[in-house]
């Protein structure tokens, strides 16, 4: 099996990120050889681990998830579940996420899985952009922030799924390809069962011809009681460290814009009625928010943007944010992230300007 293609920077990047962890530890104490505000430096840090802590959970369902569809859905049990007309299944794939509310940080393994498994793309690519949102944790949260304006709760849901199919019956349409990468799981640790019956009949020229069969069986592996139990958790775990540098770098990334842009810069661009809605689109991405905590941020701006705009940042920031992109780009092939992003901008932006003009005004 090929070595991680980490492992080969990892004489590197231990010491780094220990250099770094002492950096930040004592570098408020060191004098103050440049003008530099580390006020700056705590609120990244505080912004990355709570980032970090808010996705890492679901990305663990996430896998679980993905290890019991591995070990336990069959491709003929997907089969028989699947229906065979595409409009069917996009409904089918829009309502999942009743049945598995994951966050969109945890949707990848799942969808990875379920694809090898005999999923079409058309229907994972709806269960992506549905299943965040289109479920009841969601709703619940979403009321919580809007219980005042249950509009936007009724919208959001609303315009996620017509979103969601939208995309899918374009993806049905225009996509014959495979979209997963051909490389294998990074680190994925298999597990070996070989067979061996080997039958040596011995036969002897005097009155008792006796047989000699030796059946040997050797299980790499865990053992026939526990190796389901232990069967996932490993599953998980790879899939985990395969997510997570991902993940990581996201997360990193997130928690850099978060604390070194000035949030007024920000809402300076975003001051027109079209540019309202393109900006807080790309805020969402760039916020990478949980879907279940992003309606708390968008409700603080009920009065400095229009209706529209946050219904575009509570859809358009589930489908499609920073950490996610690393992500896909980790499952799927670039020509179809790319392919999938502009098709995910397109539909929300018309969608929630539409939405804004005929149901929110």
């Amino acid at each position: 099996m090929n070595p991680l293609p980490l492992t080969r920077w990892l004489p590197f990047l231990l010491p780094a990120a220990f250099v770094l962890a002492c950096l930040i530890v004592i570098a408020p104490a060191l004098p103050p050889l440049v003008s530099f505000d580390f006020n700056y430096l705590h609120l990244f840090k505080t912004s990355f681990i709570g980032i970090l802590l808010e996705a890492l959970p679901f990305v663990l369902i996430g896998a679980l998830l993905s290890s019991l569809v591995h070990l336990y859905i069959s491709e003929d049990m997907l089969s028989r579940w699947i229906p065979k007309h595409p409009a069917a299944g996009i409904l089918f794939a829009c309502t999942l996420g009743f049945i598995f509310p994951v966050c969109e940080c945890g949707m990848i393994p799942l969808i990875r899985k379920l694809i090898q498994k005999g999923m079409p793309v058309y229907m994972a690519a709806v269960f992506i952009l549905a299943g965040p949102i289109v479920n009841p944790v969601v709703y619940g949260a979403t009321y919580m922030a809007f219980r005042l304006h249950p509009e936007m709760v009724y919208a959001r849901m609303g315009l996620a799924f017509l979103v969601a199919a939208a995309i899918g019956w374009m993806i049905y349409a225009t996509w014959k390809g495979d979209p997963l990468r051909s490389k294998p799981l990074s680190g994925a640790a298999s597990s070996h069962h070989h067979n061996h019956n080997h039958s040596h009949p011995h036969e002897h020229a005097h009155e008792h011809p006796h047989k000699h069969e030796h059946n040997h069986s050797h299980h790499h592996g865990p053992s026939r009681h526990g190796g389901k139990i232990t069967a996932i958790f490993v599953h998980a775990a790879d899939e985990v460290f395969d997510m997570g540098k991902y993940l990581i770098m996201g997360c990193l990334i997130t928690a850099a814009i978060q604390s070194f842009v000035p949030r007024e810069s920000l809402l300076a661009i975003g001051g027109g009625p079209v540019g309202s809605y393109a900006f807080m689109m790309g805020f969402a991405f760039l916020l990478s928010l949980c879907s279940t905590s992003d309606a708390f941020v968008a409700a603080a701006f009920t009065h400095t943007f229009s209706a529209g705009s946050l219904l575009a940042f509570l859809v358009f920031g589930p489908m499609l944010d920073l950490k996610n992109v690393l992500m896909l780009l980790s499952v799927f092939k670039a020509k179809f992230v790319l392919y999938f992003a502009f098709l995910i901008c397109t539909v929300v932006f018309v969608g929630s300007v539409l939405a804004g003009k005929l149901y929110l005004s």
